[in-house]
């Protein structure tokens, strides 16, 4: 009999994806002018858990004992489990469970649906998980309410036997390797949709050997991830073929400063962009949540200004964009109003329009007129503001 607050580690949980701009005191730091833009020169920012926990099943895989010696490295002690079933988490509260919850990493073996790769429309044409949760801290996670449990970051230890399973869906994606507008990626794989890569990357060590699996794979397909974190530091100069496309989850200040709570700062990720563009790698924005704010003209233009002044002059320059505008559905703004209970942002049922989706699932998206401002704007600015970047898709 397990105890009341168990929680099968092995078994999807609850994740909140990345981000804010904050200073090492905690302050608010403004967005500032990005020309003439260097890489930054402030540290990485990095996320040091309160509680590791490893299962005995992640102890018998060589990429779960590699992770935990790197984490050890970093003075971090590392908890041997018993079972593979986490207690602990749960708090006397929703908003203890929450804290609890966002402050461990679990080292895990992945569930076996999650080697059963599924397609990842529009973005790639299939997801792959190294992990499953992050640190940060977004008032507007997509995610929320889609997954069930408290929202631990849970990270692969059988990475080697994900990698090796990739081979096997090569060529049989519909989004980009039978699609004649994006035939040029190859198969795409999606290694972000339910983390971020580079709040775990100095703690795992995941993507950089997935990207090394992909500069070796001789054949034509791209990993895909992306990130509101600009610790690329380990990637420069690492060979990448240019099989990785390396997006970066930007908005406009008012959104970034308010909503995105614990990550980098929109400058210092664009930065992080030039940095990977300049060593070869493709990039690319992620603009998401696009909120329509009473100025969103004007602040938008602003951050496609910064973008603009982060790729000038990189040679041979490969920048895609995904633009994506902000939805909720009932059962995420319920867990949303949960863990941030004051938050401010927008998500009144009565502004939006209902859709459905998939298996009937209900979404509040906003209305057609204003979708189509938001598109023909976003569309005509980025080819006005920065030409060379393409974009992949809207939503």
């Amino acid at each position: 009999m397990t105890s009341p607050d168990a929680v099968d580690v092995d078994q999807p949980l609850a994740v909140d994806l990345p981000a804010a701009p904050h200073d090492a005191s905690g302050e608010r730091v403004p967005i500032r002018d990005l020309a003439g833009l260097a890489p930054a020169a402030r540290p990485a920012r990095r996320w040091t858990p309160g509680r590791v926990v490893a299962t005995p099943a992640a102890l018998d895989h060589p990429h779960g004992q590699r992770i935990v010696e790197r984490v050890q490295a970093q003075g971090i002690e590392v908890e041997h489990l018993r079972s593979n079933r986490l207690t602990g988490v749960r708090g006397q509260t929703d908003r203890e469970t929450y804290a609890r919850a966002k402050a461990t990493m679990a080292i895990v073996v992945s569930p076996p649906s999650r080697r059963d790769l599924q397609p990842i429309a529009p973005s790639a044409d299939w997801r792959v998980d190294l992990a499953e949760g992050c640190p940060a801290h977004c008032q507007y996670c997509y995610l929320a309410g889609s997954l069930s449990g408290p929202p631990v970051t849970r990270v692969y230890a059988d990475l080697d036997d994900i990698l090796a399973g990739l081979a096997a869906y090569a060529g049989r994606g519909t989004v980009t390797s039978r699609n004649a507008r994006r035939a040029d990626e190859g198969t795409t794989f999606e290694a972000s949709c339910y983390t971020d890569p580079l709040a775990l990357e100095h703690l795992t060590g995941s993507w950089r050997r997935a990207v090394q699996h992909f500069a070796d794979w001789d054949a034509p397909v791209q990993l895909r991830w992306t990130t509101k974190y600009a610790d690329v530091g380990t990637f420069v100069g690492l060979p990448h073929a240019g099989r990785t496309r390396v997006r970066f989850s930007v908005n406009c200040a008012p959104v970034s400063e308010r909503f995105e709570g614990g990550t980098a700062r929109v400058p210092d990720r664009l930065a992080a962009l030039r940095r990977l563009a300049l060593d070869g790698y493709p990039v690319g924005l992620t603009i998401a949540p696009i909120i329509a704010l009473p100025d969103w003209r004007e602040r938008y233009g602003e951050l496609l200004d910064q973008v603009r002044a982060a790729v000038d002059g990189v040679p041979a320059l490969d920048l895609t964009a995904e633009l994506i505008t902000h939805r909720f559905t009932p059962g995420s703004k319920e867990v949303l109003l949960g863990w941030y209970p004051r938050t401010r942002l927008e998500m009144d049922e009565e502004s939006r329009t209902r859709k459905h989706g998939k298996f009937g699932a209900i979404k509040y998206v906003y209305p057609r007129d204003t979708m189509a401002e938001l598109r023909e704007w976003f569309t005509a600015e980025l080819a006005a503001r920065v030409p060379a970047c393409r974009i992949l898709y809207w939503t």
